[in-house]
């Protein structure tokens, strides 16, 4: 079962806030160094352009750190399989005849594609969330500000009042 609610904010965005709901805040919450991740040299070809393609945007929006390197990878790997599979699924379709000894048409069967490429696209749809990749996961990430930016902020709002 997964879990439930959203995912739980980070504890300095929490104390920047004031600590709204008042609950301990945890005080030894990990803090990687936020950097961009090299691409490892073990990913295929195809998964590098992948990396190459989700890192600049990643690390734009602020979401990548240097400990995220392995789940992307993973993210870019199973993006490439998923591809496959689905590529195979438009040049062949979803089903084969299965025939009789005579040759005729038994049944159709499923290609074993077509569950691979929906598992795998489970699997991302994960990553997707985990890293904001989708809209709706985009509303539930909040990055917190720089402590300038933020105290600017509250100076400006101070002066000028909630714009």
């Amino acid at each position: 079962m997964g879990r439930r609610g959203p995912p739980p904010k980070p504890t300095r965005l929490k104390r920047f806030q004031g600590n709204p709901g008042k609950r301990p805040l945890n005080k030894r919450e990990p803090q990687p160094r936020r950097a961009t991740p090299r691409c490892p040299a073990w990913l295929s070809p195809k998964a590098k352009k992948v990396w190459k393609r989700m890192v600049p945007e990643l690390g734009r929006i602020g979401v990548l750190t240097v400990i995220d390197g392995e789940a992307l990878a993973a993210f870019c790997q199973t993006y490439v399989r998923w591809q496959a599979a689905e590529e195979f699924l438009d040049q062949h379709g979803d089903v084969y005849p299965v025939r009789d000894e005579r040759g005729r048409i038994k049944y159709m069967q499923q290609f074993p594609q077509v569950s691979i490429a929906r598992n795998l696209l489970l699997i991302l749809k994960g990553f997707y969330q985990e890293f904001g990749m989708t809209p709706a996961s985009r509303t539930r990430i909040e990055l917190p500000r720089s402590v300038e930016e933020s105290e600017e902020e509250r100076i400006a709002l101070r002066l000028l009042g909630p714009v």
